[in-house]
């Protein structure tokens, strides 16, 4: 809606013109007319429309031609005032008047016209049926009004109907000619009527009515008009439609442009720009997610539109999800994108994961596809924006090492042929005989799905980068981490994995890890001064590893999980990926997690526990201990150290040690003492070996 409306009053002179902006503030006739007001400037707070209002008066004695064609260039709507007793001045309106305004308009943004008979107070008859054949002549003239500036017949509703011609038009819902709506009206109210039949179910209950505050007893209304109009107690598309007609028939027109603008429609019935983008400031470094109640809207959107329950998405259940959109925003290579079932359908799962990958690449699509759902009005926010979660900056995660982010970006690297877009696939469950069957052109270089960290849902999104060596951008290399992917059959495959870490990734603090692609073929040896093993230990990475799609089910996610963990966790020294038992870390492994080694440490805590509790019961006092045989009565805990000091004894001496048991619980306690300093200096020399590797 305009932000301000400037109103221009023409017509012939002794019309009128200036009695009526003079009526108008001064609400009373005035004594002294001048050739030409000055112009007025009405405040906001005044006008029903609460809009400001430039009113400008046009004298042909004062002002020459050109100074006329600037304020007709200049107005919003202009009033050709005639005096009703003035034959002469009424022709005047079609002969030079409405043609002198056309001539200066361009043809597809006319002004509109509202026709002025001042001086009514003069006769007794009504100047109508002279201008009604010349409003139905011209299709710019909004309406006509009759008025008297001495009398004050009808001055604000003048300059109302002015205000409402501007903020309200006509011209762009309704062609009088035809007596129906334009079609560019009908197609934006078949929008909101879709967005706001949210069981979509074809009808606009009570509850759906609710978001349009303006429309009251609508039911009754269509009920008489129209038989079609309403079915199962609620509104049917037919029945809004002639509803809005309606209302544009009657005058209320103001009524249908507030349902309009409310779903975002300006002037021209196009969703303007502050509505589809509203202003999102993203710092540099943070990311943007979705928040928890755009995926409960997403969620009833999907509920919605999937009709058969099979918690998928048809391509006519997309097709009728989309049809809010101006264009389809999903291409083929979504399917291929996020998860499908074993027709091909996006699965509710994949749904949300296709909406995560769009929020984070482009934010702006996101929000214009959010606007275009109705998310602001249906959740009733402010905007889109809302709807959107800007991360903290990657650094302040690394300092605090932990992160609140949900999705991680993993970008894909390898020589061409190495099994990068294989793996991609691979993260959806598509082994290598569901992947044949991928069209060339409907492949995709993204690949989104969920993985759980220590119990936690994340998205990782996969990026398969171009194999260009000699230029990486920004983009390739902004990243959470990064995945080498080498062909085992290749002897030259491990050769571009190894240049590209060593130019890009060395020195930086991204994670890497290096797959072994293939790894159900022959593994050639690589030409390369280093085997892929060696490289790794030399780099101090993660052993590479041995993956492959070429399987019977679905092929394994544990190396996704892995990557995710990297992403989350990259300051942290992750558990030794390998399975050589050659190297030291693995035997330190295996010595840990050896039942010998756990069952000596069983008997070792045992020990420990039972000489300090020798100890204690000899140090305890006979008052103490009868208090601890009270405690035993009461609380009755078996696993308690003290019960045992309790129960043992059972007389006066029995209360007391010998002296040689004294000293042999001596020699008990600086044992296990010293057995647990020793145990500390051994995990700090096994932290350290893990440090160098």
């Amino acid at each position: 809606m305009r932000k301000d409306v400037r109103i221009l009053l023409v017509g012939e002179p002794k019309v009128g013109k200036t009695s009526l902006i003079m009526s108008l503030v001064s609400e009373e006739f005035p004594d002294d007319v001048p050739l030409r007001a000055e112009e007025i400037t009405i405040p906001a707070d005044v006008t029903p429309e609460r809009v400001p209002t430039h009113i400008v008066d046009y004298s042909e004695a004062e002002q020459s031609d050109e100074q006329l064609y600037q304020e007709i260039s200049k107005a919003n709507v202009i009033c050709i005032v005639y005096s009703v007793n003035n034959k002469k001045s009424i022709e005047k309106v079609t002969s030079h008047w409405i043609p002198l305004i056309n001539d200066r308009t361009d043809k597809d943004s006319r002004v509109p016209l509202i026709l002025v008979g001042n001086k009514s107070d003069l006769v007794e008859h009504s100047s109508m049926e002279t201008i009604l054949p010349i409003m139905n002549q011209y299709s710019d003239i909004e309406t006509c009004v009759e008025c008297s500036a001495k009398n004050l017949k009808n001055i604000s509703e003048l300059f109302y109907y002015a205000q409402k011609a501007v903020l309200h038009p006509t011209g762009p819902l309704y062609c009088p000619e035809e007596k129906e709506m334009k079609l560019s009206c009908i197609k934006a109210l078949t929008r909101i009527f879709k967005v706001s039949d949210l069981d979509n179910d074809g009808i606009l209950n009570d509850k759906e009515l609710n978001f349009f505050q303006a429309l009251e007893d609508v039911k009754n209304v269509v009920r008489k008009n129209m038989t079609e109009g309403v079915e199962d107690n609620g509104l049917t598309l037919k029945g809004f439609l002639f509803l809005h007609t309606l209302f544009i028939q009657r005058g209320r027109h103001e009524t249908t442009w507030t349902v309009l603008r409310r779903f975002g429609y300006d002037d021209d019935l196009e969703l303007h720009q502050e509505y589809l983008f509203p202003l999102l400031k993203i710092p540099a470094d943070c990311t943007t997610e979705l928040n928890h109640n755009a995926y409960l809207f997403l969620q009833s959107v999907f509920d919605k539109h999937d009709k058969d329950r099979d918690c998928a998405l048809s391509p006519d259940e997309v097709k009728d999800l989309f049809k809010v959109f101006p264009y389809m925003p999903w291409g083929p290579d979504v399917n291929n994108t996020v998860c499908t079932n074993d027709q091909g359908w996006i699965t509710y799962q994949g749904y949300l994961s296709q909406w995560t990958l769009t929020t984070y690449l482009d934010v702006q699509r996101c929000l214009e596809y959010m606007g275009y759902l109705g998310y602001s009005i249906i959740c009733e926010q402010e905007s889109q924006a809302a709807a959107i979660t800007v991360t903290r900056n990657k650094r302040i995660d690394l300092q605090k090492k932990q992160t609140q982010r949900s999705v991680f970006r993993c970008n894909i690297l390898g020589a061409r042929g190495s099994g990068k877009t294989s793996f991609l696939q691979a993260f959806l469950g598509r082994n290598l005989l569901k992947q044949r069957k991928i069209r060339e052109d409907h492949k995709s270089f993204y690949s989104i799905n969920t993985t759980y960290v220590y119990g936690q849902e994340k998205y990782l999104l996969l990026h398969e980068v171009m194999p260009d060596f000699d230029f990486l951008s920004e983009e390739d290399l902004a990243c959470d981490v990064v995945c080498l992917v080498y062909d085992v059959n290749n002897p030259r495959s491990f050769e571009y994995c190894a240049k590209v870490y060593k130019q890009y990734f060395m020195d930086s603090k991204t994670p890497c890890m290096m797959i072994a692609s293939k790894s159900d073929l022959h593994e050639a040896r690589q030409h390369y001064s280093l085997t892929p093993l060696d490289f790794c230990r030399k780099h101090k990475l993660h052993p590479p590893q041995p993956w492959t799609c070429n399987t019977v089910d679905a092929p394994n996610k544990d190396l996704y999980t892995k990557l995710t963990t990297m992403a989350m966790y990259p300051h942290a020294k992750l558990r030794c990926m390998c399975t050589c038992n050659r190297c030291t870390f693995c035997i330190c492994q295996n010595i840990l997690r050896s039942q010998l080694l756990r069952t000596i440490k069983a008997k070792f805590y045992s020990v420990v526990l039972n000489r300090l509790h020798d100890v204690g019961a000899y140090l305890l006092d006979d008052e103490e201990c009868s208090l601890i045989q009270q405690v035993h009565a009461i609380s009755n805990v078996e696993e308690s150290i003290y019960m045992e000091s309790s129960v043992q004894p059972n007389g006066p001496q029995a209360r007391h040690m010998a002296q040689a048991d004294l000293k042999s619980s001596t020699f008990w306690l600086r044992a296990s003492v010293g057995a647990t300093v020793f145990a500390v200096l051994g995990f700090a020399m096994y932290r350290a070996i893990l440090k160098q590797r």
